[in-house]
């Protein structure tokens, strides 16, 4: 007996840029985070960072262009060294660097916003997505995911 099945579609992939030049993608794929980092690096490119609200902007449109609700890796990770931070908005969470540079590391208190709070720990490494909620024009239908 012989099962034949057609290979899976290609991830699906969408793209906004910034008018400054700056251009985000989001590549639906299923695959953890050092796999999306790893892959972004073969495109040429990082993870991405949010260090203001037109960062926040593009990568929200992008998800809901690509599919809501959504989860989309971006640069943010806590070393197992440093531990969770209730007062700052990103939770002693930093962004990676980006392009051999240093990413910003503070960002508004408005784009500190948390789906759940992150564990607390100072023993183990975590990793941040941007999380995308299906409810349609809410203003909290967004925000960071470990």
């Amino acid at each position: 007996a012989c099962a034949l099945s057609r290979p899976p579609p290609p991830p699906r992939a969408a793209v906004r840029c910034s008018s400054a030049g700056t251009c985000f993608s989001a590549h639906l794929d299923n695959a953890s985070y050092p796999a999306a980092s790893a892959a972004c690096v073969q495109r040429q490119g990082s993870l991405a960072w949010v260090s203001g609200e037109l960062e926040l902007r593009l990568l929200l449109g992008l998800l809901a262009e690509a599919a809501t609700p959504a989860l989309l890796w971006v640069g943010l990770k806590r070393n197992a060294s440093t531990c969770t931070r209730a007062e700052h908005p990103l939770r002693g969470f930093t962004w990676e660097g980006v392009g051999g540079g240093t990413a910003p590391q503070e960002v508004p208190v408005a784009l500190g916003r948390w789906v759940k709070e992150p564990v607390r720990s100072c023993l183990s490494a975590r990793c941040a997505g941007l999380h995308l909620v299906a409810v349609p024009e809410s203003s909290h239908s967004w925000g960071w995911e470990e």
